[in-house]
């Protein structure tokens, strides 16, 4: 009779052990968005924004959920809620059918994927942070797995916007991955557009 107890409580440690590693394994395998130029939360270097080049940063993205056919990007910023009450999100980058085979977007990508519009130019492609609102401002970078392509094709691209593109892959995506990212003007700077 202890015989078989020992066996249990050994049998019941195995399993709970073995659970523990699968858990620890399938948080390592989580769905996530790096950059090389910047950490989660970290500041977003001037190269990005239009007070330094403008530039594209390169975006790595690793264990995408199963099945994932397509990748789409949205780069935002929610400002904080205006005297109406209403959230006023602003779009700086827009990127879809990204391929299911890539693990990135290289620094100042304009060849994979399609480009869509921005809420600060209106111009296809990317508008870099450049606001003149005092303090830090959070930019929020998010990667979406799809089971297949947004399927925006009839639209011209300057047309899809943050909703547009939202709306579009609101029943097909898998997952997605956020990476945040920081940035504050010096205090003074002048040469930005109308405030974001």
């Amino acid at each position: 009779m202890r015989k078989r107890i020992a066996i249990a409580f050994t049998a019941v440690f195995i399993l709970n052990s073995l659970f523990a590693i699968s858990s620890v394994q399938a948080a390592s395998k989580k769905f996530a968005l790096t950059s090389p130029v910047v950490k989660e939360k970290g500041m977003l270097p001037a190269e990005y924004t239009c007070d330094g080049a403008s530039a594209t940063p390169e975006l790595r993205w690793s264990n995408p959920p199963k099945g994932s056919k397509s990748f789409a990007l949205l780069m935002s910023h929610i400002p904080p809620i205006g005297p109406g009450g209403a959230e006023t999100p602003h779009w700086y980058w827009i990127v879809w059918d990204i391929p299911a085979t890539s693990k990135s977007l290289p620094k100042n990508n304009t060849s994979i994927g399609k480009l869509g519009g921005n809420s600060v130019n209106r111009d296809i492609g990317y508008a870099p942070p450049c606001s003149k609102g005092p303090g830090e401002k959070l930019y929020t970078y998010t990667l979406y797995a799809l089971s297949k392509s947004a399927n925006l094709g009839e639209l011209s691209t300057a047309s899809v916007n943050r909703e547009i593109l939202l709306k579009a892959i609101s029943k097909i995506t898998l997952g997605k991955a956020i990476l945040n990212v920081n940035y504050t003007r010096a205090e003074g700077a002048s040469d930005a557009p109308p405030p974001q």
